[in-house]
């Protein structure tokens, strides 16, 4: 198997991103101002398939939600992640056994082991990064 790795260059987020089909969004709020529903919205508008990930919740921006991403029918192309730093790591032991291409942390979310243990397993990070600034500045 291929390792991962951690993608910083825009170069590279673009051809993420030109790729992608399906963004799962780990802890998007069904609370219309909360920054990962605002996200959210915009991946949908851009074309993307979202994925909302929310335990508790049955539908969010008009899509069936997910308890966990075990949970999903299909791996998405990029895991979106709106978790604290030190939450990470269930969710990128979730992310390998789903078989996601991608793993975004959000900015300010960085947490170095998780990313080694997603490149070991051949899933590419990008860390500390808006997928939403980055598709603006990146695929217009």
């Amino acid at each position: 198997m291929e390792s991962g790795k951690i993608i910083t260059q825009d170069d590279e987020i673009r051809k993420v991103l030109d790729n992608a089909k399906s963004v799962a969004v780990l802890g998007l709020s069904p609370k219309p101002e909360r920054d990962s529903h605002r996200i959210g919205k915009y991946l949908k508008e851009q074309g993307y398939r979202v994925i909302p990930v929310r335990p508790g919740q049955k539908e969010i921006l008009g899509e069936t939600a997910y308890p966990s991403l075990d949970n999903l029918r299909e791996p998405p192309d990029i895991v979106n992640v709106f978790r604290r730093s030190e939450q990470i790591m269930p969710h990128a032991q979730e992310a390998i056994r789903v078989k996601a291409k991608f793993f975004w942390m959000q900015l300010g979310i960085e947490n170095q082991d998780a990313a080694a243990l997603l490149t070991e397993a051949g899933i590419d990070v990008i860390m500390n990064r808006c997928i939403m600034v980055d598709h603006g500045k990146l695929c217009k």
